[in-house]
C-alpha cells in the first residue's frame, strides 16, 4: 500500500480508501449494498489489515445507517482510532424540512453533530461537502467549516462533484478571509469517464489538492461484469444504471482492457484500476466492495504495473476529443515553444 499527501496538508492517506455505500441498504441504498454489521466489520478489518488507512462515508448514505455501521466497525477493529483517516460528506437531504438538505451554517453544523453521533467518534479527520448549493453563498459555508476546525469537531475540509470555477472561488475565498481551504476533491473518474480532465483536473494539479476518485469502476461497468448477455446477480447496475457513460466508446475501451488483463491473467477490474493509480492527480480510488474476494481482487491493482504500450493502447481508446479553449490553448503554447526556441 502507498501513502500520499492529502494536498498540500501534512495528512497521508492510502492510495485506495475503503468506500461504505454498500453498508446498510436502508431505502434507495438497497440497489447499491446491503451488507449488515458483521459483514462490515469483516470488510473493515481485512482493509485495515491490507493498510487501507482511509475510510470514507456519508451522512446520505442508508439514511445515515452506513455511518453507524462503520462507527461500529472502527470501534470492534484493533486499530486506534488516530490510525485512521475518517472521511464523511454532507449535504443531501436528511428530512423533510426545508433546513435538512444543503450546505448552509445551519444545516452544516447540524449534520456534523449529527455524523459524530452516528459515527460514535470526537471528530471527523476529512469534512466533505457533498455538493454544490446555487442557494447559500460559499463564503457561509466555509465560515461554519472553519468554526468546525477551530472547535476541534472537523480537521480538514474537502469539496465533491463541484465544477473547476466553483472550486477555485472557494480557494481564493478562504485565502482572502484567512479560513480553512478544501483540500480535497471528491470526484467521478474513470478510464471511460474522463470528462475532470478538462478543467477539474488542471486546478487540482495548480492548487495541489487531493484527488479522491469515487465509483472508480464506473458502477461495476469496468468490472466486466456487464460484457455478458446476463449481468453479474446482485450486480449495481443491474438495478442502478449509474454513472452514466457512452456505451458505445466505453465498449472500444473495454475491449482493450480485456485484452490486456487477458495476456496479463488478472482482471479486467484490476486493470481499470490500476489505470487511475497511474494518473499523476489521482491520491486515492474509493472502493465499493460487498465482499473479500471483490476487495482482495481490487487490492491487487495497487502491485499490476503497466508497459508504455499498453498505457498507450489504453490513452487512445479512451482519451478525449478536444474542445475550446483547450484546442486554441494548444495551438498556442505551441507557437510560444516555437518562437522561445524550445523543444
Amino acid at each position: 500500500m502507498q501513502y500520499r499527501k492529502l494536498g498540500n496538508t501534512g495528512l497521508f492517506v492510502s492510495n485506495m480508501c475503503l468506500g461504505t455505500m454498500t453498508f446498510g441498504g436502508k431505502g434507495f441504498w438497497k440497489k447499491i449494498g446491503a451488507l449488515d454489521q458483521t459483514d462490515a466489520n469483516g470488510l473493515v478489518a481485512r482493509a485495515l489489515d491490507h493498510g487501507i488507512n482511509f475510510i470514507d462515508t456519508a451522512d446520505v448514505y442508508s439514511e445515515g445507517l452506513a455511518e453507524e455501521i462503520t462507527g461500529r466497525a472502527l470501534k470492534e477493529s484493533s486499530v486506534r482510532r488516530s490510525d485512521v483517516v475518517l472521511a464523511t460528506k454532507g449535504f443531501a437531504p436528511m428530512g423533510k424540512g426545508p433546513n435538512d438538505r444543503g450546505a448552509s451554517r445551519g444545516h452544516i453544523m447540524n449534520a456534523v453533530k449529527e455524523s459524530l453521533r452516528r459515527l460514535d467518534t470526537d471528530y471527523i479527520d476529512l469534512y466533505q461537502i457533498h455538493g454544490l448549493d446555487t442557494l447559500t453563498p460559499v463564503e457561509e459555508t466555509l465560515r461554519a467549516l472553519d468554526d468546525l476546525i477551530r472547535a476541534g469537531h472537523i480537521r480538514y475540509i474537502g469539496i465533491s462533484n463541484w465544477p473547476a470555477w466553483a472550486t477555485m472561488k472557494a480557494i481564493c475565498l478562504a485565502r482572502a478571509h484567512n479560513w480553512s481551504a478544501p483540500a480535497s476533491v471528491q470526484a467521478y473518474y474513470t478510464v471511460v469517464g474522463r470528462d475532470i480532465e478538462r478543467e477539474l483536473i488542471p486546478l487540482i494539479k495548480a492548487e495541489d489538492l487531493a484527488l479522491l476518485v469515487w465509483s472508480p469502476l464506473a458502477g461495476g461497468l469496468l468490472s466486466g461484469k456487464f460484457r455478458s448477455s446476463s449481468a453479474e446477480k446482485g450486480a449495481r447496475r443491474a438495478d442502478f444504471d449509474f454513472p452514466p457513460v457512452d456505451n458505445v466508446r466505453a465498449n472500444s475501451v473495454l475491449s482493450v482492457i480485456e485484452s490486456i488483463a487477458l495476456t496479463r491473467n488478472v482482471s479486467v477490474a484490476q486493470i481499470s484500476l490500476a489505470w487511475l493509480l497511474y494518473q499523476k492527480a489521482v491520491t486515492s480510488i474509493i472502493l465499493g466492495v460487498k465482499n473479500f474476494a471483490q476487495l482482495d481482487d481490487n487490492l491487487a491493482s495497487a502491485a499490476f504495473e503497466f508497459t508504455p504500450e499498453e498505457l498507450d493502447l489504453l490513452d487512445s481508446a479512451s482519451k478525449l476529443s478536444e474542445e475550446y479553449p483547450g484546442w486554441i490553448m494548444r495551438y498556442q503554447s505551441e507557437e510560444a515553444r516555437v518562437a522561445l526556441g524550445a523543444k
